[in-house]
């Protein structure tokens, strides 16, 4: 029952964008790190449109610091890296509250293409709990696509809900509690 309460607040919450108006203009560019064309293509981008650029667990600082100072000239400022996400839940959870207290309400998600509709549930759970607006920007994975499981997909969204309803990630008490009582009970 629980399960079914949260999936349909879930799906209320994400369906508000019918209900309220339009974003205002893309305020920052979030870039989600695990692929080098990912910073490429946001580099280009804040370049183009003078956004600033937040890369959550990205490449080295070296090449980072490299690709976007001088490669394309961005300043310094423009550009800030942060280390503290591990996956794709916590790219969201480690930053959202950062970016609701520089008042931001809408940024362009900048991720592979094979991993954007993941991305797009979890940072549309999260952020959209602070009032964050993404609009997707996919980098093309081509020939290293990797199709995801629907099975990663609802974890993941599982997850970002449970963060918003708790503030917490559960994943490591769900890893310790949850997984071996499901594997006595022959479901996993």
């Amino acid at each position: 029952m629980l399960l079914a309460g949260s999936l349909g607040l879930t799906l209320l919450w994400l369906s508000r964008g019918w209900l309220l108006p339009s974003p205002p203009p893309p305020q920052l560019i979030l870039v989600l790190g695990g692929d080098v064309d990912r910073e490429k293509a946001a580099a280009r981008l804040a370049r183009q449109d003078g956004l600033p650029v937040v890369v959550s667990g990205g490449t080295n600082p070296e090449y980072a610091h490299w690709l976007f100072e001088q490669r394309e000239g961005l300043p310094p400022d423009q550009v800030h890296l942060d280390y503290r996400a591990f996956d794709t839940v916590s790219n969201f959870t480690t930053l959202v509250d950062d970016l609701r207290r520089s008042r931001i309400r809408h940024a362009l998600l900048v991720t592979s293409s094979d991993h954007m509709e993941r991305a797009l549930l979890v940072g549309r759970i999260v952020a959209g709990s602070r009032g964050i607006h993404l609009t997707p920007v996919p980098v093309s994975c081509g020939h290293r696509c990797i199709h995801e499981r629907r099975r990663r997909l609802w974890e993941d969204g599982l997850r970002a809900v449970l963060w918003v309803i708790s503030g917490r990630d559960l994943r490591n008490w769900a890893e310790g509690h949850l997984v071996p009582w499901l594997g006595r009970a022959g479901l996993r």
